[in-house]
């Protein structure tokens, strides 16, 4: 396997080795349905959606399994302020976040498991790590015990001594302020809804406790990868691994992480109250150009969202989808099934082998558009062929094909605009090509000199002028 992966527990990029040849479990956090998506939740998976097509266009077998919390203290906290029962609260912003990831084109999983679905798994293993020695049951909640597990703190590399208390439960509960909850004992006044039986008595999972039962239900007991936001790998993650190995499983042999979405250097998050939302940014922009700008960076950089994000994504969302637009109309357009059987340029793939840089393919992308414009300038319909098969296979790995299905409605939308603008555009050249026939150069200059300033590069060649939109830089 020549894919390399930044593995957060080594801190360094190791090559991806499949648990079973020729297949990849992924394990990725999903959503705490409490309230409406914001961008924000959008680039982890559209981070780790570029993980999956890349990983299935090396021809492996993925199963994707992304999880849904739809029970915790949030959730019923804001649905009891809103007078919604709190699993109709979860349920509507759940639907919510499957809209969003749609509609920038993510993948559907594999599975989407629910917490509530799964409550005979997460009560087996917190028996099991009572038995084993790892937990214990206080006035009907259960605490995993740190000091139990020597390795407690070794994925984000922290001594215990160092550690703040755990903050899901009081510390006078517990035997150590650092152990953290497995079981809630119910409180009073939470719904009885909100309740399930066990051994222990009527309470609810902690956080940590589902995806750690949701994982082996799903992948077993050790798996490739587990994924999530920079954010979840403590305490989350490392209560994820504690609890998991402490039970005897290997759990995720490989953890990946994507940064942040920041403004002004802050996180974008429910609690600040920065949290830009889907639908808004998607009222005043198109889901593709939403798409880009989340997956165009790298998936370990952080994004510093402003005003010009989404306008500069448009932008070379338009260059890319016009190029293909152009050169298809010129030469024709690959099949969908040449599209996935195209050997993709050895400079996109070695840079998505060295842990899915995306920014290095991206550039070599552009490359290609710059030399399938010029065969189109040129008319050597040969390599604009060629040209337009690279760059929509390159693109397809990306989940960003122009002329694919899943973008097939947009570009029809913006058909119109394409055409006004090749009308206005084409009004121009003709003006031109006029006053060049007349040697009027200085007009001719201010028609060439006007449409650059505009964004739109002319070159001459034997049949004429063509145009084309310029290259971002």
């Amino acid at each position: 396997m020549t894919l390399h992966l930044f593995d957060t527990a080594a801190r360094e990029a190791r090559p991806l080795t499949p648990v079973t040849p020729g297949k990849v479990g992924i394990y990725l956090c999903g959503p705490t349905v409490q309230s409406s998506p914001h961008i924000g939740h959008l680039r982890a998976a559209v981070a780790f959606d570029v993980l999956q097509r890349w990983l299935m266009r090396k021809g492996l077998n993925v199963t994707m399994v992304r999880n849904v919390t739809d029970i915790d203290d949030k959730t019923l906290a804001k649905s009891a302020e809103a007078g919604v029962e709190w699993w109709a609260w979860a349920l509507r912003h759940e639907r919510e976040f499957q809209a969003a990831y749609e509609a920038v084109g993510v993948l559907q999983p594999d599975s989407e498991p629910r917490a509530t679905g799964h409550m005979p798994e997460i009560i087996a293993l917190i028996a099991l790590l009572i038995e084993r020695g790892h937990a214990y049951e206080h006035e009907g909640s259960v605490y995993f015990d740190v000091q139990s597990y020597p390795e407690y703190g070794s994925l984000t590399r922290q001594a215990l001594e160092d550690l703040e208390p755990a903050a899901d439960a009081p510390t006078d509960a517990k035997r150590d302020p650092r152990d953290f909850a497995l079981w809630k004992a119910t409180k009073a006044g939470e719904p009885d809804t909100a309740a399930w039986a066990s051994p222990w008595g009527p309470g609810r999972p902690g956080w940590h406790i589902e995806c750690s039962a949701m994982a082996r239900r799903y992948l077993g007991e050790t798996f490739d990868i587990h994924g999530g936001g920079l954010d979840l790998r403590f305490p989350h993650h490392e209560n994820e691994q504690a609890q998991s190995r402490a039970a005897g499983y290997g759990f995720a042999q490989m953890w990946l992480h994507s940064a942040w979405v920041t403004q002004s250097g802050e996180k974008m998050s429910k609690s600040l109250g920065n949290g830009m939302g889907v639908d808004e940014v998607l009222a005043d922009h198109s889901a593709a150009a939403l798409r880009l700008a989340l997956g165009q960076v790298h998936y370990r950089s952080m994004i510093e969202w402003s005003d010009k994000t989404m306008d500069d994504a448009e932008t070379t969302w338009s260059r890319l989808s016009g190029f293909v637009a152009r050169a298809s109309e010129r030469v024709g357009a690959p099949t969908p099934s040449e599209v996935a059987a195209a050997e993709l340029p050895a400079p996109f793939v070695e840079a998505m082998d060295d842990d899915l840089s995306v920014p290095r393919a991206m550039a070599h992308i552009h490359d290609t558009v710059r030399g399938g414009n010029a065969a189109l300038t040129a008319g050597d319909d040969a390599a604009v062929r060629t040209s337009l098969l690279a760059v929509r296979a390159m693109l397809d790995t990306l989940g960003l094909d122009p002329a694919s299905s899943l973008w097939a409605s947009g570009a029809k939308d913006a058909e119109p605009a394409l055409k006004a603008l090749e009308v206005l555009v084409g009004a121009d050249l003709a003006k031109r090509a006029q006053a060049r026939a007349e040697k009027d150069w200085s007009a001719a200059d201010e028609i060439r000199d006007r449409l650059q300033a505009a964004g739109i590069i002319i070159e001459d060649g034997a049949d004429g002028a063509r145009w084309s939109l310029a290259e971002e830089g």
